[in-house]
């Protein structure tokens, strides 16, 4: 069974980097806001470049909301997507999807590190998961962020900028990248990859 993957339109930008990283991987992709095609597809992603309060709006003005719980496939939440996943973000105190009770928070600024967090950073791989097969200490992965979702139960992998978070996260067939690996090089095609692949 040939893998399409369906990207749940927020609203947000950097969806053509996404598309073509995908692509890349000889997978079919569908921007897509109806019900019948995120179920149908053989994995979903849920993008991210934007405010948590607007992007939730969206997905309730559709009535995304409880069919995305609901959906049983693979499903990948990147950047302001893996936020979504928790139960609240103090960005604009917007309650959030739910998968997991984590909460998001914001990043403060440090006497040497400005918020909100641009760079390169490295995995502190916390639990084993597939969707880190092959995927090195050493490897960087990019981040764009002001806002994180602290250490807890559904971390799988953590990074730190002005304090330690949550850079990888997973609950049941959900999981999340506060990076993007559309924009991390090899290692972020690997991550990708990786997704593809889990069934």
């Amino acid at each position: 069974m040939s893998k399409q993957v369906a990207i749940v339109d927020t609203g947000g930008a950097n969806i053509a980097s996404l598309r073509f990283a995908l692509e890349r991987l000889g997978t079919d992709t569908l921007l897509t806001t109806e019900i019948n095609e995120l179920q149908a597809a053989s994995h979903v992603v849920l993008p991210g470049v934007g405010a948590a309060m607007d992007a939730m709006q969206r997905l309730d003005e559709l009535d995304l909301i409880e069919p995305i719980k609901k959906l049983e496939q693979p499903v990948l939440g990147i950047c302001l997507g893996m936020q979504l996943l928790a139960a609240f973000s103090e960005e604009q105190g917007a309650r959030c999807l739910g998968i997991t009770p984590d909460r998001t928070e914001q990043l403060m600024p440090s006497p040497e590190e400005t918020v909100p967090h641009m760079g390169w950073n490295q995995l502190n791989r916390i639990d084993d998961d597939p969707l880190l097969r092959d995927i090195s200490v050493d490897d960087y992965f990019y981040f764009v962020h002001s806002y994180a979702i602290p250490v807890g139960d559904s971390t799988v992998a953590s990074s730190c900028y002005t304090r330690d978070f949550a850079a990888v996260i997973r609950k049941h067939n959900f999981t999340g990248t506060q990076f993007h690996p559309e924009r991390s090089s090899t290692a972020g095609a690997q991550l990708l990859s990786n997704f593809l692949e889990l069934d």
